[in-house]
């Protein structure tokens, strides 16, 4: 593992961020399992970032993490360079205007919380969603009526190649849960426009939206938010409940008694009890309705 590190280093000696080596990744899931990253890279900028990768051996594969709400990481780990943002870079809210540019390790709730100080309509309902502007934009995040499509201007990141790109929001390509643009892309800021509001007003729905999650959601469990896509014409939850699959267990993981499209890790579950489990879900509702759900949750990494 020290010898990827060594190259890495060889290749780009000006980088900045922080290399390790076999770096357990269960702790930052929201599943709390999953195998090591080979390599994990914390960079230190939008900079470093683009030198890491302009620098790294094309037949090294990457991938990138955030908070790890919308994850499963697989028993055999990470290959390759594992890439997680951090710190102020890439953690901080700036208001101009009626605009918002965030960087893409800001949790979907601060970004939410800074549009409501700044008296910014348009954003509530990030306050429920459990993960980072990253991924929102990766998967078109949304949640109470509205989406990343309906407030995001522009996106701007780093490609496999080193390349710094800005992507407008026709670019982005979005549509249910997902985006367009190319997969090799880190984004790294959002640029996003709020319309004038009342904060007091923009508050009490952020409140609506969080007691709405509390009552419904098992939130304070070791989950990964919701599992499976809503398919055209019907909605995840009803076809898993009506397939019988309420409190169904394999190993140590359970679908959600409360919220059936909810996985969780209830009693010391591997990463392979929680995929197995969702896998078990998919071929009952298959077998119930015909439907074919699809996964919402990233599965990445190899099986032990």
């Amino acid at each position: 593992m020290t010898m990827m590190i060594d190259t890495i280093r060889s290749a780009a000696p000006a980088l900045r961020g922080r290399l390790l080596a076999n770096q357990s990744l269960a702790d930052l899931t929201w599943f709390r399992v999953g195998g090591p990253a080979e390599v994990l890279f914390s960079p230190a900028d939008e900079e470093d970032l683009a030198l890491l990768l302009g620098a790294l051996d094309p037949a090294v594969p990457v991938t990138v993490i955030g908070l790890g709400s919308n994850l499963i990481v697989r028993d055999g780990g990470i290959p390759g360079v594992t890439i997680r943002l951090g710190g102020k870079p890439f953690g901080s809210v700036a208001v101009d205007g009626e605009t918002l540019r965030a960087g893409t390790a800001v949790p979907d709730m601060r970004l939410a919380k800074s549009a409501a100080e700044a008296g910014l309509d348009g954003l509530a309902f990030y306050r429920g969603i459990p993960g980072s502007v990253g991924g929102a934009l990766r998967m078109n995040a949304g949640a109470h009526g509205g989406e990343t499509t309906d407030v995001l201007v522009e996106a701007r990141g780093v490609d496999r190649s080193g390349n710094l790109r800005t992507f407008s929001h026709a670019q982005m390509g979005f549509s249910y849960r997902h985006c367009s643009a190319p997969d090799d892309v880190i984004f790294t800021s959002a640029l996003y426009r709020g319309r004038p509001g009342d904060r007091a007003e923009i508050e009490a729905e952020m409140d609506r939206v969080t007691a709405a999650r509390e009552a419904a959601q098992p939130i304070r469990e070791r989950t990964g938010g919701s599992t499976f896509k809503n398919p055209d014409g019907g909605k995840a939850w009803q076809l898993i409940d009506a397939a019988g699959c309420r409190g169904l267990t394999r190993g140590g993981a359970q679908v959600s008694e409360m919220h059936c499209n909810f996985l969780i890790n209830r009693d010391g579950a591997t990463a392979a009890d929680i995929e197995g489990l969702g896998e078990e879900v998919r071929r009952r509702v298959r077998d119930n309705s015909g439907y074919e759900l699809h996964w919402e949750i990233r599965r990445i990494g190899i099986d032990l």
